[in-house]
């Protein structure tokens, strides 16, 4: 019953322009523009913005029925911004949530690796991006899995050092940009602003240390197992890039 139920349930496809579009333009756009009294008002453009993101992540959450954590998190980022904005507190508030969300997720990360789960292994080191059985065979096979493991312990530290630089990023920018008091269309300006700024000044950052994270932990791989990346590719990869390929020459 539950294989049939899953069955039924839609592979997650990554939409980074349509996340980028609905998540930070639009809102930032509303913020900015229409929150003045002439236009929505400060509360109605606070209200409207924020329900842009925060539907967009339940439709996620809903669609594809992962329990995704992160994804938790930020729905939760949002609504609490949209709590410190309608119930007007000080705008301090809204830089202590912006450093704290990103402060959770690492201390999550760090605390994932004292148990069976590291956090790193569901981001990074899956069977839905790696062979890992045929990694983890090769390794036992040139008795390198503690090496690879202490490698991976030191992936997690460098994971979380990214959110650590989110967290300290975030209250800088908060601090630095909001600063008229909440409930005014001041505020939501300046949170509009912040919104935009955070993508170029942390965002991009953030991803980049991602990807130095992963070529890190595919040396590691590499130099353990002797295997090229494409022939420790999780099989369903290798065959959507067949796929892909057969289509191109069949054109």
């Amino acid at each position: 019953m539950t294989s049939e139920n899953s069955s039924h349930i839609p592979e997650h496809q990554p939409r980074p322009w349509i996340d980028l579009l609905v998540s930070i333009i639009i809102p930032s756009v509303i913020l900015m523009k229409f929150s003045g009294e002439n236009d929505l008002g400060s509360v109605n453009a606070l209200i409207i913005g924020l329900a842009f993101p925060l539907t967009w992540g339940l439709f996620e959450l809903i669609r594809y029925r992962k329990k995704n954590f992160i994804a938790l998190l930020g729905l939760i980022s949002v609504g609490l911004t949209g709590g410190i904005g309608l119930f007007e507190l000080d705008a301090g508030w809204l830089a202590i949530k912006e450093a704290a969300v990103p402060a959770v997720i690492g201390l999550a990360v760090l605390v994932s690796t004292r148990t069976r789960y590291p956090l790193v292994r569901t981001l990074l080191y899956n069977p839905s991006v790696l062979d890992v059985d045929k990694i983890h065979a090769s390794l036992e096979e040139r008795n390198c899995v503690d090496e690879f493991e202490a490698r991976l312990l030191n992936a997690s530290y460098f994971f979380a050092g990214t959110f650590l630089f989110s967290s300290i990023m975030n209250y800088v920018l908060a601090r630095w940009i909001v600063v008229s008091p909440a409930g005014t269309q001041a505020f939501n300006e300046e949170l509009g602003r912040m919104t935009l700024v955070s993508y170029p000044m942390i965002a991009i950052p953030s991803m980049v240390m991602m990807m130095l994270i992963f070529w890190y932990l595919w040396r590691t791989i590499r130099r353990l197992t002797g295997h090229t990346l494409e022939e420790v590719m999780s099989p369903h990869l290798v065959e959507k890039e067949k796929e892909r390929k057969r289509a191109k020459t069949s054109k």
